[in-house]
């Protein structure tokens, strides 16, 4: 018998290739797509930057655009964490059911695409219990993303100047927090593979854990030197209300101009005001200014933060007071170093607990405060400071 194929049929199968022709196109473009977002977004130069790092590089994965998608759901508002100044960060689950959060940096032009490369080189490179870790990056996507370790308490930011009625940082807790930031700064500046200059010190770039042990972050403005080198000039980038008067100025980036921005966020743990905050005539000023100046009239216990004066012995509000003022002085020459920073709040802690500073070598640490508080310093606080690191 001779059998006479259906016209219909015919139809459908030509139906199901146009449908397979169009699929196959559409998987054609997306995966050109993301070759071209690759490219555009930096992949060959990060790949050419990682390679070249002489094994002082972890391994950083490299994300896929649906598994972030699909950790993020899809991006969905309500899982946004914050807005920082390179972008949008999102919580997310990983397939394996890590929690992790998701930096979206904002539409980027070749300059923040320098930044975003920059970000993801500078923090390969570290590895630091107080330094918050880089998991990966996705580059196949519109906007670059990176991909952190998840920090669960928010900023220190939130906790010193947004109401919260359940639990206030204690004086103990501020004096630790102001302690292992500085400890990871310093590890930036002095004990990293290169050294390390993050350019944007403030309370919402330290986050803290869910024992409230601190983590600086937010890389993005960071620049890593040569050992031998002592400044960049750059293009001046920070925060203001945290950026040294004098890398303003000269636009030359040192370490000292860390040390100015950890200043302000001692004094913001002192005060709990805000960077820049309105008088009660409602004025703007600056938090820095303001500290010094009340210093200079002998008039520091005007702004200890009232939920802390019953904790804060008076020692140690002068002491902590003398090492901001140190740190925010106008000349960076004669700022301390975070790594004195660093072991002068060490010191501080040791001896709140009772240890005796002498014994583990940390007395030469504080004795420049002692100086500072004979010049500037009535007889009886200092004395009373004396007696403590006695």
């Amino acid at each position: 018998f001779l059998v006479i194929p259906c016209p219909l049929s015919f139809v459908h199968v030509g139906i199901q290739v146009l449908f397979l022709l169009i699929g196959a196109r559409w998987i054609y473009n997306c995966f050109q797509l993301k070759k071209k977002f690759f490219k555009r977004n930096g992949g060959l130069l990060l790949q050419q930057q990682l390679s070249s790092s002489d094994g002082s590089v972890q391994k950083t994965k490299i994300f896929s655009s649906n598994e972030l998608e699909k950790a993020t759901d899809y991006f969905n508002e309500s899982r946004i964490l914050g807005h920082g100044g390179q972008g949008t960060v999102y919580k997310g689950m990983l397939a394996a059911g890590t929690i992790v959060a998701v930096k979206k940096s904002k539409i980027v032009d070749e300059d923040k695409l320098e930044e975003f490369i920059n970000e993801v080189v500078i923090l390969s490179q570290i590895s630091h219990r107080n330094v918050v870790r880089l998991l990966g990056c996705c580059l196949e996507t519109d906007v670059p993303l990176l991909v952190y370790e998840f920090i669960p308490s928010g900023t220190l930011f939130q906790y010193l100047h947004e109401q919260n009625e359940d639990f206030t940082l204690s004086w103990e807790l501020r004096l630790r927090i102001a302690s292992e930031a500085a400890g990871a700064i310093s590890y930036l500046h002095s004990t990293a593979s290169i050294p390390i200059y993050h350019r944007d010190i403030k309370s919402t770039n330290i986050l803290l854990d869910e024992k409230y042990r601190a983590k600086v972050s937010d890389f993005g403005t960071s620049r890593s030197v040569s050992i031998d080198q002592t400044h960049l000039t750059t293009k001046v980038q920070g925060t203001f209300g945290y950026l040294d008067p004098e890398y303003f100025r000269t636009s030359q980036l040192t370490e000292k101009s860390d040390v100015y921005s950890f200043g302000v966020v001692l004094v913001e743990l002192l005060s709990g005001k805000k960077p820049i905050f309105l008088t009660h005539s409602l004025e703007t000023m600056s938090l820095a200014e303001h500290f010094i100046k009340l210093m200079e009239d002998s008039r520091l216990f005007d702004i200890i933060d009232a939920q802390v004066k019953g904790d804060c012995s008076e020692e140690e509000a002068i002491v902590i007071a003398n090492l901001a003022k140190r740190c925010l002085n106008l000349n960076g020459r004669n700022r301390p170093t975070m790594r004195e920073v660093a072991m002068e709040l060490e010191g501080i802690l040791l001896s709140r607990n009772g240890i005796n500073i002498q014994q583990i070598g940390l007395r030469g640490a504080l004795d420049a405060e002692v100086k500072e508080l004979r010049r500037d310093c009535n007889v009886a606080s200092w004395l009373a400071v004396h007696m403590v690191l006695a």
